[in-house]
């Protein structure tokens, strides 16, 4: 580790610094027209132990964030540094110890899973290529037991499960190589509001026995109130508020996070719907565009954009 890495907080995991991530935006000749910045200048901390939601309307940025933070999608800038090493500056050869340690869960189970292999399979499949001295067979039949499938259920394929089932799958996929962080990508997304329920408390209860620290991506702001240590609420590439989740949701100081708030958590869903898509009509309503250039400390831990 070199001079240059930052040095962390006692009990942060993960940094991040002015991250920044452009996509090409091309005509339909496929000339340069300019780019798109999902990821604007994002400074971040996760701490180890918690859970940081990330929260925000399809296309703020929050999956192209994590995908960054895993290095699944390298950035145009900026820094991530895991556990006091700086990743983007590794070469990919590198990286590899890390991929054990940082895992993630999509949100459709079935297209993250071989149809093609068992659920035994599929668990094991990560475990050869991140592990290989472990006994794989064996990790992976105890992280199948630790999400509840067991038995002769773990040598059928995705297809014979439900989509709360293969969820569970998913999930013992990730922890089977005993990682320390894992992205939950929209992890309930996909499921029925009962199975949600079961799912949620699965992540939880699997946090408490492996002590995971959890990035939970999500739209659903009724399961991060009740789920997330803090939250931060993303808009077009940039946080806009990050605090206490509890402080967030009770005294909202952006007035994306309020509109936000007030049309998630609207118990009419023709409502929630109509205001969400009034939040994400073009251009900006007034007031709601992230047009400060600083995360302001508003009361202890809670910061605005201003």
């Amino acid at each position: 580790m070199t001079d240059q890495t930052p040095a962390l907080t006692t009990g942060d995991l993960v940094r991040v610094q002015g991250l920044v991530k452009t996509f090409p935006v091309r005509s339909a000749w496929g000339r340069r027209r300019g780019v798109v910045r999902a990821v604007d200048g994002i400074d971040l901390t996760i701490r180890r132990g918690e859970t940081l939601a990330l929260v925000g309307e399809s296309g703020s940025g929050k999956s192209t964030l994590g995908r960054c933070i895993l290095q699944m999608d390298e950035p145009t800038s900026g820094t991530v540094t895991y556990d006091g090493v700086e990743l983007t500056s590794l070469p990919h050869a590198r990286r590899a110890p890390f991929h054990r340690s940082m895992q993630v869960i999509f949100q459709d189970p079935f297209s993250s899973l071989n149809p093609h292999r068992t659920a035994l399979q599929n668990v094991m499949e990560p475990l050869a290529v991140l592990t290989p001295d472990a006994d794989t067979r064996a990790q992976a039949v105890e992280a199948l037991a630790a999400v509840g499938i067991d038995g002769d259920a773990i040598h059928r394929r995705p297809r014979a499960f439900s989509g709360g089932q293969r969820q569970r799958i998913v999930i013992a996929r990730a922890i089977a190589v005993r990682p320390d962080f894992v992205v939950c990508d929209e992890p309930l997304s996909a499921l029925d509001m009962s199975i949600q329920a079961q799912v949620t408390h699965l992540l939880l209860r699997l946090q408490r026995e492996l002590q995971l620290t959890y990035l939970f991506i999500s739209h659903d702001l009724s399961v991060v109130r009740e789920i997330a240590d803090r939250t931060a609420v993303m808009n077009r590439g940039r946080i806009v508020e990050l605090g206490p989740t509890a402080e967030v949701f009770a005294s909202p100081q952006h007035a994306y996070t309020r509109h936000l708030l007030d049309a998630a958590l609207s118990t009419d869903p023709g409502t929630a719907r109509r205001r969400l898509e009034r939040i994400s009509a073009r251009p900006d309503p007034v007031g709601l565009e992230p047009d400060g250039t600083t995360l302001a400390e508003v009361s202890p831990g809670h910061f605005v954009l201003r």
